[in-house]
């Protein structure tokens, strides 16, 4: 009885073993399934928030800026066909007849003049639709007599008239004041069943001989910009608005008007009073965390809590060049994306763990189908061990059991010294293929390293030999003439003096001599020769400067174990790379930032240590110029590359330079190998691999320093570099 209930009590352990670690196993998948699913739903909807914000933002700004520049084309229009002669301002009734034929193209809600002399005339829309000219003598009252006109543009009866004075209306005395185009204050009229909200554009208008004659302005509605917000695709219950600094709204996608009415007069609201309650709640809590909107610079994205709700909000400045400066502001819920991601993970959920109990069942039956034929054997086993090899193990459903069992009592009899002898011979075997294999590896390693260190060193040796002589060929001739300039300045500052003190002694010279200096334009001459001289002596500077450190940075000269100054090898270095550092038409410059501590001369071989700047700053700009490839200007322009070069001295021994670059960065795999002869990650024809592996041996082996690479994948890599001072 005690030996049935011990064979039952293994029997149910073996089947827990089985059972167990597969369970467990369906257990965590469905936690890791589930995880998974939520942190991706989340991700996927920062993502989707980021991109549906950068595109709002995006096609904001597109729009502000077509519809905002239209005042500012048509005014430099009218401004320069009044100073070529084309428009006689004087001529008021074509004046007129000329703006309501540009009313008709552009949509705009005001065109016109004021003149200095008082009078006017503009052509306007003042109702949304039907265009009347406003004509005005120089002296109210009702100096100002407003026309109704037929298709044609042609005046036919008189509307109204009323009071108007140029030089107390800002649209006149702010534009002529300023001197340029600009855009003065907001313009605010009621009109019947037309609220008139809009940004005036003027600028100063000049005859041929520049005398000033008054000033052109455009109106253009505001509210049309509301129209295009509410018709932006941000989601259902997302807003966008734009606001000025002072926190005045300009427009907003909600229903609800950007103004108010108060006894017959509009009255803007700040975006703090909107009637829109989301508007007015994201405006506060933008205005607190920023205290205030003057100081936001650039473009802010975060998320905020409102009314128990997360909203994704992106707030980005629009200026442009004639004084606006609006904040535009984009807020997205959070609701709007996690709703279809919850329903779908709390489904994915259920599923999981349906599978898990269907999963268990299986286990339990599938583990006691297994469990069976294994203690038989496990007895017969046991059995063996003992030394009873009279032992037969009965045939189970499971063909590969079956075969076990026959092949049991052959394989103990002959396993056990077999399987030592051939362990034994595969273990000599393979011990002599992998020293052999060794060996061979680096031999062939230290041969191609050695071929190709001596390449190289023949390779910058004649290069060195190239930039020595054609820094002395070029050296003789600027150094000749920046000698003679130095004289020939002292000379022209002579004769120029002497001129002076002859004008000052004879104010009246002959009609010859005063006809001659006209002719050359004496005082100009006198102004700009000294300019000229010192012009010429800063490019002779400048060649003398790249001379110097062509001669720097090949060492021809020093190429014994010597003191050096390292920063000027270093400033050599980026003067060769300039090319590869300026702007171009795809990028801006690469900003290379110099963090020069106070350093000793280095006793070292100057040519080498020049060879390792060389190669370590070419790498950090060819991983700039991949990690660009993949990135807009603006966004180059927003985060801008940098190169950025640190030295100073250590522990009073060492000199220590650091070379970091804010590029894409490296892996783990890649900086292990970064020092192995003929390693690269570039294509073929861009790079032999050698270049980092003899800079590693030019200071470790040469020098006794250490070169050691940090990198980090999306932010950057950074190169230190050890040399003793001695």
């Amino acid at each position: 009885m005690n030996i049935r209930h011990f064979g039952k009590t293994k029997a149910l352990r073996l089947q827990l073993i089985l059972i167990v670690p597969f369970v467990l196993q369906i257990f965590g998948a469905v936690g890791l399934v589930g995880y998974l699913s939520f942190k991706n739903g989340q991700k996927a909807v920062n993502d989707l928030a980021d991109r549906l914000m950068d595109r709002t933002s995006i096609s904001v700004n597109q729009h502000l800026e077509a519809y905002l520049s239209i005042p500012h084309q048509v005014i430099r229009i009218n401004a320069d066909a009044i100073r070529m002669g084309l428009l006689d301002v004087r001529d008021r009734q074509t004046v007129a007849k000329y703006f309501w034929h540009q009313m008709q193209a552009y949509d705009l809600n005001y065109i016109g003049i004021g003149l200095t002399t008082g009078e006017g005339v503009g052509a306007a829309r003042y109702d949304g639709k039907n265009v009347v000219i406003d004509d005005w003598s120089p002296k109210p009252p009702n100096n100002v007599t407003n026309y109704a006109t037929d298709n044609k543009g042609d005046r036919t009866h008189v509307v109204t008239m009323y009071d108007w004075n140029n030089f107390q209306e800002p649209w006149y005395t702010e534009p002529v004041k300023a001197g340029k185009p600009i855009w003065s204050r907001i313009v605010t009229v009621n009109y019947p069943n037309y609220p008139y909200i809009a940004a005036s554009a003027g600028r100063p208008i000049y005859d041929a001989n520049n005398r000033l004659l008054g000033m052109v302005g455009v109106d253009i509605h505001l509210l049309k910009l509301s129209d295009f917000l509410r018709n932006i695709d941000v989601s259902s219950s997302g807003q966008v608005f734009i606001m000025e600094r002072n926190g005045m709204l300009i427009a907003n996608s909600a229903k609800e008007q950007p103004f108010t009415t108060v006894k017959d007069e509009i009255r803007r609201l700040k975006a703090i009073d909107s009637g829109n309650p989301i508007v007015q709640g994201i405006a506060k809590q933008i205005q607190q965390r920023f205290k205030g909107f003057q100081s936001i610079s650039g473009n802010t994205d975060f998320r905020l809590d409102f009314q128990g709700k997360l909203y994704y909000v992106q707030v980005s400045p629009w200026r442009d060049q004639y004084g606006l400066d609006w904040l535009v502001v984009v807020s997205v819920p959070e609701s709007e994306f996690m709703a279809q991601i919850d329903a779908n993970t709390r489904t994915t959920i259920l599923l999981c763990l349906a599978a898990l109990g269907v999963a268990c069942g299986m286990g339990v039956i599938t583990s006691g189908w297994i469990a069976r034929p294994i203690l038989r054997l496990n007895r017969a086993s046991e059995a063996i061990t003992s030394g009873n090899f009279d032992q037969a193990v009965e045939d189970s459903g499971i063909q590969e059991l079956n075969a076990l069992a026959n092949s049991f009592n052959h394989m103990a009899r002959q396993l056990r010294e077999s399987f030592t002898a051939l362990e034994k011979s595969n273990a000599e075997l393979e011990d002599r293929v992998e020293d052999r294999t060794g060996e061979l590896k680096n031999a062939l390693s230290e041969l191609q390293r050695t071929q190709s260190q001596v390449i190289q060193s023949e390779k910058m040796s004649s290069l060195g030999q190239l930039v020595a002589g054609v820094a002395h060929e070029i050296n003789n001739p600027v150094n000749f003439i920046h000698g003679n300039l130095v004289h020939t300045q002292q000379y022209a500052q002579d004769l120029l003096e002497f001129v002076q003190l002859y004008q000052q002694h004879y104010p009246n010279p002959a009609d010859e001599i005063q006809i001659a200096a006209e002719e050359i334009d004496l005082e100009f001459l006198q102004e700009d020769l000294p300019k000229m001289l010192s012009s010429m002596k800063m490019g002779t500077d400048r060649i003398r400067q790249i001379v110097l450190s062509l001669r720097n940075f090949s060492r021809m000269d020093e190429a014994e174990f010597k003191a050096v100054d390292i920063h000027e090898g270093i400033n050599s270095t980026l003067l060769i790379l300039q090319h590869r550092l300026k702007d171009r038409p795809e990028r801006p410059s690469i900003e290379v930032i110099q963090d020069y501590g106070s350093l000793p001369l280095v006793e070292c071989y100057a040519g080498q240590l020049n060879q390792v700047f060389m190669n370590i700053l070419t790498n950090a700009i060819d991983a700039l110029e991949k990690g660009n490839a993949s990135r807009t200007f603006q966004d180059i322009q927003a985060n801008p590359n940098q190169i950025k070069i640190m030295t100073s001295v250590v522990d009073g021994r060492w000199v220590q330079i650091a070379i970091a670059d804010n590029g894409p960065g490296m892996p783990q795999d890649i900086q292990q190998q970064i020092f192995n002869p003929f390693f690269t990650t570039k294509p073929i024809g861009k790079g032999t691999g050698m270049g980092m592996s003899i800079s590693y041996q030019i200071v470790t082996e040469k020098h006794n320093g250490k070169l050691e690479c940090f990198s980090t994948p999306g932010e950057g890599t950074e190169f230190v570099i050890h040399i003793p001072i001695r």
